[in-house]
C-alpha cells in the first residue's frame, strides 16, 4: 500500500452525532470536480487507496468515506441505520463539511446502491456516475455469499495469513489477482484492534441479510434507476466472473440507459479491484469526459 502521506484525513460528525471518517487525495482543481468513493456493505475507504493515488497522480482529487459501522467511523447503536437511505444522508453531510457540491462518483456494490438514490436527494451533485458490479437487479446466489462470508467473520493470526485465506475462498473468482493484491485486499479489509487482526466492520451489518428469505429475487430498483440515474454518464463495470450483477441485468441497463458505456473486469468477481489490468485508466477518462461514447 501508499504510505499515508498520500492523503489526508477528515472527520465529521452526523446530524444523529455518529463520528465519522473519511480520506481525501490529491489537491482540489477549480476546472475538474472531485472523484468521490463509495465502498461496498462491509469495506471502508481503505478499498480505494490503490486507485485514489493513481487517479491523484492523474491531477484528480478522490475523497473516500468509511461509512457508520465499518473502519474508522463509529459504530451506531441502532442497528436499523445501517441502510442506504442513512448512509446517503451521511455521504451528503460528509461533503457538505468538505465544501463540495458538484463531483464525479464511484459506487462499488452497496455504494452503487447508494448512488440509485443520491441524484433524488441532492439534485445537480452527481456529474457522472460508475457503477462497480452492482446495478438495479441483485441476484441472489450473490448476496448468499456475501452472507455466508461475512457471518463467519474469520479472525485470522496475521496479516498474511489473511491474505492467504481471501486467496483459497476467492481466488477461484479474481484468477487475476497476484499476491501483492491479495495482501492489499487483507490490508483493507482486517485492521489490528488491541492486537487482534479483526474484520473492520460492526457484525450488526450482517443481521438484514441473515433475515432474507433468498429463494425469492431481491426487489429490484428499476424505479430509481430510470428516476435518477438515466440523465447521468454512466459507466457500469461488471466483474467476469460476478455472482451479483448478472450479463442479462447490465444488457438491460445498458439497453435503457442511452448515455451508458460498460467494461469487462477480466478476471474478476465481485467486486473488481479497480487499479488493476486497466481499470483506473479507463475510469479516469470516462470521468473526465473522455471516451463516453463507445460501449465495450
Amino acid at each position: 500500500m501508499q504510505p499515508e502521506d498520500h492523503f489526508e484525513p477528515f472527520h465529521f460528525t452526523s446530524d444523529d452525532g455518529i463520528s465519522l471518517y473519511g480520506r481525501s487525495y490529491g489537491e482540489a482543481a477549480a476546472d475538474r470536480p472531485p472523484i468521490v468513493c463509495l465502498a461496498g456493505l462491509s469495506r471502508n475507504s481503505r478499498d480505494f487507496h490503490p486507485f485514489a493515488a493513481i487517479a491523484a497522480a492523474n491531477g484528480r482529487h478522490v475523497v473516500t468515506f468509511d461509512y457508520r459501522g465499518r473502519g474508522l467511523s463509529a459504530w451506531d447503536g441502532n442497528p436499523a441505520n445501517y441502510n442506504i437511505l442513512r448512509e446517503a444522508q451521511d455521504i451528503l453531510q460528509g461533503l457538505a463539511h468538505l465544501g463540495i457540491g458538484h463531483a464525479d462518483f464511484i459506487g462499488t456494490s452497496r455504494g452503487g446502491l447508494i448512488l440509485h438514490v443520491l441524484p433524488a436527494l441532492a439534485p445537480g451533485l452527481v456529474g457522472s456516475a460508475v457503477l462497480n458490479d452492482i446495478g438495479p437487479v441483485i441476484e441472489a446466489e450473490g448476496l448468499r455469499r456475501i452472507r455466508d462470508y461475512l457471518s463467519a467473520r474469520p479472525q485470522p493470526r496475521d496479516f498474511e495469513q489473511a491474505a492467504r485465506a481471501l486467496k483459497a475462498r476467492h481466488g477461484a473468482e479474481f484468477p487475476l489477482l497476484g499476491d501483492d493484491d491479495w495482501g492489499e485486499m487483507a490490508q483493507a479489509i482486517f485492521r489490528d484492534i488491541d492486537g487482534r487482526i479483526t474484520p473492520d466492520y460492526d457484525p450488526a451489518l450482517v443481521e438484514p441479510l441473515k433475515s432474507m428469505d433468498l429463494s425469492h429475487p431481491p426487489p429490484d430498483l428499476w424505479e430509481a434507476f430510470e428516476a435518477n440515474l438515466l440523465s447521468i454518464p454512466l459507466l457500469a463495470i461488471r466483474g467476469e466472473n460476478s455472482s451479483l450483477l448478472s450479463a442479462g441485468t447490465l444488457s438491460q441497463m445498458l439497453a435503457r440507459h442511452k448515455r451508458a458505456s460498460a467494461v469487462m473486469a477480466r478476471g474478476q468477481g465481485h467486486a473488481p479491484l479497480l487499479h488493476v489490468d486497466g481499470l483506473a485508466g479507463r475510469i479516469i477518462d470516462f470521468v473526465s469526459g473522455r471516451a463516453r461514447n463507445a460501449k465495450s
